[in-house]
């Protein structure tokens, strides 16, 4: 573990100090002089490669002669941590998402797995920090997504799959309205149907406010409503977010989640507050993050519990 840190730590420490973000310097950061002797290259390769021939043999079912020669679309992220903390310092963690675009099945269906059951967060943001929401449940997602609506504005979506050993069904409307360079307000609300567990909806909104360039104070709220629980579930979380330059950017959060109306009232599961610092650093589809915080959770009767996050993330794709 201690070789993960350093290694960690010696990666942040690679990018020039003093240097201007430019075309030169991503260059720099993203190429190997000998690509066939360095072991990340064959790494990323081989996953690559490796996701887009599973996701080619399984788009040839659905060939037809009239295909038009499109090939599958594929793009993983994967990203491992070690999150110790007081009281627990063996904790570790591991998220993928992996999205595939089948040209013969259709020109807006996608596959998706996952081991994160909502998929508000934004791509590669520096505010997709950790998961505080007790719930501890095994949430493997597969599912096939149909795209009804694209548009700038408008998203429509519908899902059919398995959760956490659940079929499900899930519909979600997605409106984002800009007021002007500097304010966005995004509304998604959307509706479920699992197996055993019933119906359920869920209601996410988000404000940005892009105060100043490579600024931006963010808001967002979710309440969770389902036939499994009573009462319903809420996350209510604020960021502050600055890049930096091209590699880096940092996030100032707090969050609190907790649920209301159910059989003991108005609960908080959990209060956090942490500051994260993410890094693209030695190849441009690696991340490496920093994460202090501190938690107070109803686990612990809202103690003081310190702790941070060492994470690496790759992004792997192939067309």
């Amino acid at each position: 573990m201690l070789r993960i840190v350093v290694f960690f730590l010696l990666c942040i420490g690679c990018l020039p100090h003093g240097q201007t973000a430019d075309d030169n310097d991503m260059e720099r950061v993203a190429v190997y002089p000998n690509p066939e002797d360095d072991w990340l290259f064959g790494f990323h390769g081989a996953i690559s490669d490796s996701v887009h021939g599973t996701a080619a043999w399984f788009d040839s079912f659905f060939a037809t002669q009239e295909v038009d020669g499109s090939k599958p679309q594929t793009s993983a992220r994967i990203r491992l941590g070690w999150e110790p903390r007081a009281r627990d310092l063996d904790v570790f963690t591991q998220k993928f998402r992996l999205r595939v675009r089948l040209p013969n099945l259709a020109k807006k269906v996608d596959l998706i797995f996952s081991d994160e059951v909502e998929d508000d967060k934004k791509e590669n943001q520096v505010d997709q920090g950790r998961d505080i929401s007790n719930d501890n449940e095994d949430t493997f997602t597969a599912a096939i997504r149909l795209i009804n609506v694209d548009k700038l504005t408008e998203f429509v979506d519908t899902r059919i799959g398995i959760s956490g050993g659940d079929i499900f069904t899930k519909a979600r409307v997605k409106y984002t309205t800009s007021f002007s360079d500097v304010h966005q307000f995004e509304f998604q609300p959307s509706i479920y149907y699992y197996l055993d567990d019933g119906f359920g909806q869920r209601l996410f909104t988000e404000y940005d406010y892009n105060f100043a360039p490579k600024k931006q104070y963010r808001m967002n709220y979710s309440m969770t409503f389902s036939e499994r629980f009573a009462g319903h579930r809420w996350r209510n979380g604020y960021s502050y977010l600055h890049q930096l330059d091209r590699f880096r950017a940092t996030a100032l959060s707090v969050v609190v989640n907790g649920e209301d109306n159910g059989d003991r009232g108005f609960v908080v599961h959990n209060y956090a507050l942490s500051f994260r610092y993410r890094v693209n650093a030695y190849r441009k589809w690696l991340y490496f993050e920093l994460e202090p915080f501190i938690e107070w959770p109803e686990e612990y009767d809202y103690k003081t519990t310190p702790g941070i996050a060492f994470r690496v993330e790759g992004y792997f794709t192939r067309e």
